[in-house]
Parts: structure tokens; C-alpha cells; sequence
């Protein structure tokens, strides 16, 4: 992950003295406001309690990175951001020098992250956003993967379903914005072996396939009319536009419910972040839906859309 770098560098332990201006009790620690720079060359700005970071500070590690936020007896506790060497940045909550809570990660190719994180890891609820395409997944992750109910949202149209291991599974459906559902399943059966290089490993891929079993009309969502306006004043004209496939039938689809409380997200642990976004797209870029490919659905409905 691309934080730790920072991370893993040492922050200032009980015998780590450095150089230290700032208040201290009658024990002689460091306590109230006080500024240390480390041996290791980062620097602390901030509140100690009993020779320890307690409370708000500011530290600045060499490489670059910068922590802003709480301390719970020198580690990272409560609300902080942490901007990373790279550039990306966590603004959220921290537990026991962790990301651990709700929070928003900002990746350097501009995707984001908004969401529960548990140990690190996105868990949870949560919504991830591609930058490059616009397209975001929004639902259950489970220690870093996308697993559990989930919507996959593009500009024109949508799937919702579940995913385990960061791919689609079971039934679900496609929604498009042209009046039209196609209900579904995908299977995980068909496996893809990878030619044999010099190291006797084969490569094996898991393709979840597509198999599509109908075509409905989009469910109408009705909006509640004052009770001071007669009810037969508008319905016709929400008919027509829902006959015509409007804009609005995005809002007009019910989210999924969710399943499991251990439905979360992924980045395989020991990734760098930046890179599991990219990966995130890349898989959704390679699916078959059975028969059909994500993409080469999404592509074929994108020009019935125009």
C-alpha cells in the first residue's frame, strides 16, 4: 500500500529523545504543547501527555508524507489526514494507528474511495469512483475486495448484483437508461488456463459468464403528489416520460439490499492503493457475462443508446 513507506518508519519511542522544545510536568516529560525533531530526521508538532503524542499534532516524516490529527499515546487515534509521499491522501478516522472507521482515500490517477475501513483495509460500505470512465461501485467490501451486494455504476447504465473476489456472481440484472432491465445470471464455471512459460506453473483464470434469461421494462418510480394537488394533475406526464426512456430512470431503480455484514472490499492486503484501483478497473475491463463480456454488453447497449 502505498502508505507504508511512512508508516513503517519509526515515530518517536520512549527512548528516542531527539532534540525537544516545548512544556513538561514535574516528572520532567514532555507534556502540553511542545515541537521534537526525531534522530531519524521527521518532526513533531504538537500535544504530549506524559512523554507521549497525545492529542492534536502535526508530524512530518522525511520523506514527505504529513500526518494531521489526533494521537491516543503516540499513535495515530480519532480524526486525522494522512498525505502520503506519493501524493494520495486518507482524511478520516484512525484507531490504533490504523485506518479504521469511515473515511475517504484520494488515489493519485484521481479515483477516491468513500467509506468504512476496518484494520487498514476498506470493509464494509463503501464507494469506490474511476476517475477515467466515471463509472463507481457502490456496496459491500469485504478486508479490501469487493464482495457481497453491490451496484456497478456507468453513465447510461448499471449492474447490480453481488461480487465475490472482485468479480460479479449469482443473479442480478442490468439496468439501462432507455426504459430497459435484463435479468441474469453469471456463473463462475468456465476456467481459462494460461500457456506454460519457463516455471512449471500454469496460470489459471477464473471468467464469470453472462447467461441471460429475460428482458423487462423499468420498474416506475411514483412520486408522492401534495395533498392540495389532485392527484390525476401530473400523472400522464410522468407516464409519457417514463415511456420515452427520460434521463430519469436512473432514480427510478431500487438499490439493492445488503447482504452479509462482512461484505467488503479489496485491494489484496500488501498492495499499493494506487494500484489496486487500477487493477479494479482492469478486471471490470476483462469480464465475459456469459457469452457476453461486461464490456462487449455495455458497448453493444451503448450504441442501441445512441
Amino acid at each position: 500500500m502505498s502508505d507504508l513507506g511512512s508508516e513503517e518508519l519509526e515515530e518517536e519511542g520512549e527512548n528516542d529523545l531527539g532534540e525537544y522544545e516545548g512544556e513538561r510536568n514535574e516528572a520532567g516529560e514532555r507534556h502540553g504543547h511542545g515541537k521534537a525533531r526525531l534522530p531519524n530526521g521527521d518532526i513533531y508538532e504538537g500535544d504530549y501527555e506524559h512523554g507521549k503524542r497525545h492529542g492534536q499534532g502535526i508530524y512530518k516524516f522525511k520523506n514527505g508524507a504529513r500526518y494531521v490529527g489526533e494521537y491516543v499515546r503516540n499513535k495515530k487515534h480519532g480524526q486525522g489526514t494522512f498525505i502520503y509521499p506519493d501524493g494520495s491522501r486518507y482524511e478520516g478516522e484512525w484507531a490504533d494507528d490504523l485506518r479504521h472507521g469511515h473515511g475517504v482515500y484520494y488515489y493519485v490517477n484521481n479515483d477516491t474511495y468513500t467509506g468504512e475501513w476496518f484494520a487498514h483495509q476498506r470493509h464494509g460500505q463503501g464507494t469506490y469512483f474511476y476517475a477515467e470512465t466515471g463509472s463507481k461501485y457502490v456496496g459491500a467490501w469485504v478486508n479490501g475486495q469487493q464482495e457481497g451486494a453491490a451496484e456497478l455504476i456507468h453513465l447510461n447504465h448499471r449492474y447490480q448484483g453481488k461480487f465475490l473476489n472482485k468479480n460479479p456472481v449469482g443473479p442480478g440484472k442490468y439496468v439501462f437508461d432507455i426504459g430497459c432491465e435484463q435479468h441474469g445470471e453469471y456463473r463462475l464455471t468456465d476456467v481459462e488456463r494460461g500457456e506454460e512459460e519457463e516455471e512449471e506453473e500454469t496460470l489459471i483464470t477464473v471468467v464469470p459468464k453472462w447467461k441471460a434469461t429475460k428482458i423487462t421494462e423499468l420498474a416506475l418510480w411514483t412520486p408522492t403528489l401534495p395533498q392540495e394537488q389532485p392527484a390525476a394533475d401530473r400523472p400522464g406526464q410522468e407516464e409519457v416520460s417514463g415511456a420515452e426512456g427520460g434521463g430519469e430512470m436512473v432514480e427510478e431503480v431500487q438499490p439493492l439490499t445488503d447482504v452479509s455484514e462482512g461484505e467488503l472490499e479489496s485491494m489484496r492486503p500488501g498492495d499499493e492503493e494506487g494500484d489496486a484501483s487500477r487493477e479494479d478497473r482492469e478486471e471490470y475491463d476483462g469480464l465475459d457475462q456469459g457469452n457476453v463480456s461486461f464490456e462487449e454488453e455495455e458497448g453493444r447497449q451503448s450504441e442501441l443508446l445512441e
